[in-house]
């Protein structure tokens, strides 16, 4: 395929603001996609996804895996076109308009913010519970406060230390793995083999589509690569390939978790569905059951230090989100300016911390905190996500075809990304109700501020 002609958009810093370092190499990349969504991310929601599936969990993956490649493709396709900061902010304004664009960005946004929020609650949780004399917002804060001086010192020096804690993880996940492995070598299964992938009873389709729209949610984050396409050696080919690479591997390593653990499952799904209290922590007590204390421990502890570090690599991209929008004057204009001595954009991560702190800490603060917080993170990711498969249809299948440059392709530029639109469309079906009316409400303040935006500019 012909590379596109380049967009109708200015290049990094050609419009005022500043330029980015192009410092990560490929493994940078994976490593910041795969600190965001958490190798063992399927943890939290194990006895949900095996309760609504009907025990097909590992088939829920897989089908999720799938899901989520459209979108993966649609970022692969657009960070070739646009291989600036920002993400789907700037593939939406290429492809879409430059309303689509700050509306996209806006979305995006609150997923951005939101997002490292609840990991920060997740770590500081988890640190109350090994040193119960600290309450949970001070663990909160501390994480916040590590994790932006990493972001500050540089985004080498923070892709080192996320690199150091992933092996960790994926190492905690082989122990797991291991484990499991030869309690089913010495006891055998808990029930038949195939029980992961077709039910327990009989297999049920539409189960299995429910239990994906919440399992599609694990993966929210490997997006976050294409916001460091300015900082990346190699040129966009390489941020596209990261996507992919680190959406398959997650893929595998979320497919075998949660098949081995359906195996070794003490509930069933049925108990597991008429009891959703136990639903939580269904795959601690399995570890517990078939392992023993020693490795429940050692997963909790890789939990809380993941989730510090998934914040770490969801704040960087809210910067370089926050940092893109300042740049093209849809944001406070002092958010563009970048660091000469570490060359990242310190200002706009600086903020980002200030809202995730306020709101990790709000939420640590309140008995029924996680569960607010978590109500509302997804919506604006879909929602992103939705006008990053249009901006695909937009860019190739419209605006390229009346400039007469390339061939429509139908399958490539136009049934992919509907397929994908799908799914996103489906997925916010589902969402909670007031995760839909936080959503509402914050594009509702979105398209206020960019109509006031319009209206200055035509003043002007």
């Amino acid at each position: 395929m012909s590379a596109p002609s380049a967009p109708p958009f200015p290049e990094s810093g050609a419009d005022g603001g500043g330029s980015l370092r192009r410092t990560l190499t490929f493994r940078d990349l994976v490593v910041y996609g795969l600190l965001f969504i958490a190798p063992m991310a399927p943890v939290g929601v194990f006895g949900t996804l095996v309760a609504k599936a009907h025990g097909a969990i590992a088939t829920v993956y897989l089908v999720a895996t799938v899901a989520m490649g459209f979108t993966a493709y649609s970022y692969a396709r657009m960070v070739r076109v646009v291989p600036r900061a920002g993400s789907v902010y700037a593939y939406a304004r290429v492809g879409l308009g430059e309303g689509a664009g700050f509306v996209a960005g806006w979305m995006a946004m609150l997923d951005y913010l939101l997002v490292p929020a609840v990991a920060y609650l997740f770590s500081g949780i988890a640190m109350h519970a090994l040193v119960p004399a600290v309450h949970p917002w001070v663990w909160t804060a501390i994480a916040v406060a590590v994790t932006t001086c990493l972001n500050l010192a540089g985004v080498r020096v923070a892709a080192l230390a996320g690199f150091v804690v992933l092996v960790v993880e994926i190492a905690v996940l082989c122990v797991f793995v291991a484990a499991a492995a030869w309690a089913l070598a010495a006891d055998g299964p808990r029930r038949g083999w195939l029980a992961p992938l077709t039910g327990e009873n009989a297999f049920d389709a539409g189960a299995v589509l429910t239990a994906v729209s919440v399992a599609v949610l694990s993966y929210l984050g490997f997006d976050a690569i294409a916001a460091f396409a300015e900082e990346t050696t190699g040129g966009p080919e390489r941020v596209a390939r990261a996507v992919l690479t680190c959406l398959v591997t997650v893929g595998v390593l979320f497919l075998v978790q949660t098949y081995l653990a359906a195996l070794l499952a003490p509930s069933s799904a049925a108990e597991l569905a008429g009891d959703p209290a136990r639903q939580g922590a269904a795959f601690y007590d399995t570890v517990d059951a078939s392992t023993g204390r020693w490795l429940h421990d050692l997963v909790a502890a890789s939990k809380a230090g993941g989730a510090a570090f998934a914040a770490l690599s969801g704040q960087a991209a809210a910067g370089r989100l926050l940092f893109a929008m300042a740049r093209d004057r849809r944001l406070p204009g002092g958010l563009a300016s970048v660091d000469r001595t570490t060359g990242v954009p310190r200002r706009a991560l600086l903020g980002a911390a200030v809202v995730t702190l306020g709101a990790a800490v709000w939420a640590a603060r309140r008995d029924d905190g996680l569960d607010r917080l978590v109500s509302v993170v997804d919506v604006g990711a879909l929602v992103a996500f939705g006008l990053l498969h249009l901006s695909v249809i937009g860019w190739f299948a419209v605006r390229r075809r009346a400039a007469g440059r390339g061939r429509l392709g139908v399958v490539a530029n136009v049934l992919v990304p509907l397929l994908g639109l799908g799914v996103v469309v489906a997925v916010i079906a589902e969402a909670a109700v007031t995760a839909q009316l936080v959503g509402a409400v914050w594009l509702g303040v979105g398209l206020v501020v960019l109509v006031v935006q319009e209206v200055r500019g035509a003043a002007r």
